[in-house]
Formats: C-alpha cells, structure tokens, sequence
C-alpha cells in the first residue's frame, strides 16, 4: 500500500517537443492562439498553478554520488517532456478534463496527469512505520 497522500494539485507533464514542426505558420500561429486561451481559461477558474516550457536539452545524472552525467534528454524523442503546468484541483478526473481541453493534444503533443504527493514514497513509510 502507498501510504503517500495527496496534496490535491495535480502535474500535467507534456511530452512531446516537435508537434508543431511540420505547421505552417498560419496555423501554428491559430493553434498557439488557442493554446494560450486555455492557459487563460485555467488562470480565471482559478485551477492555474504554475507553468514553464522546457529546453530541449539537459543532462541525466546518475550513479553513486552522480558518477555518471550524460547527455540525457533527447528532444527528438515522443516522450521528451516539453513543460508542465501545475493545477489545483482535487481529483484526477478534473485534471484529466481539464487536459483533454489542450488543443495541441490535437498534433500529437500528450500529456501525462500525475498527483503531486505530500511526501516522498521513502519519506511516507518511513513515517507510516513509524506510527
């Protein structure tokens, strides 16, 4: 059992960084339009967190006291996160609808909703075994 608990806000993780790349630009600049009008939208209902793009490269550091650091994050791959935006909502559901309302979902951009915990996993057993 996971006895993390939730702190009711919700990451919505886009992957995806060239979905815009084969656009022209009318419609880049359409899309981008109603991109940001849903980022408006989650701003006055009051649900917006915050938000940041990514670069498209960076480093993966792993290894005992982070031996080994690589070049790690390969923009050209489907799953390279390209930003997030944090969302106060209470249930995965709202937050699930709330990204299916991203209009670049409709270029092959994806997005992963994940609910932001109150502690970490080793952090939450170690004081659930405490109690």
């Amino acid at each position: 059992m996971n006895p993390q608990q939730p702190a009711h806000e919700y990451l919505l993780l886009i992957r995806g960084t060239h979905w815009a790349q084969d656009l022209p630009r009318e419609e880049l600049e359409r899309v981008m339009k109603h991109f940001y009008a849903w980022v408006e939208s989650l701003e006055q209902r009051g649900v917006h967190r915050g938000a940041q793009p990514l670069m498209e490269e960076g480093k993966l550091v792993t290894g005992v006291k982070g031996a080994q650091v690589v070049d790690g994050i390969f923009a050209e791959s489907k799953e390279a996160i390209a930003g997030y935006f944090r969302l106060g909502v209470t249930t995965v559901e709202q937050a699930v609808r709330l990204a299916q309302e991203c209009p670049i979902l409709d270029y092959g951009a994806q997005i992963e909703v994940r609910p932001i915990a109150d502690l970490c996993r080793p952090m939450a057993e170690i004081k659930a075994a405490q109690q």
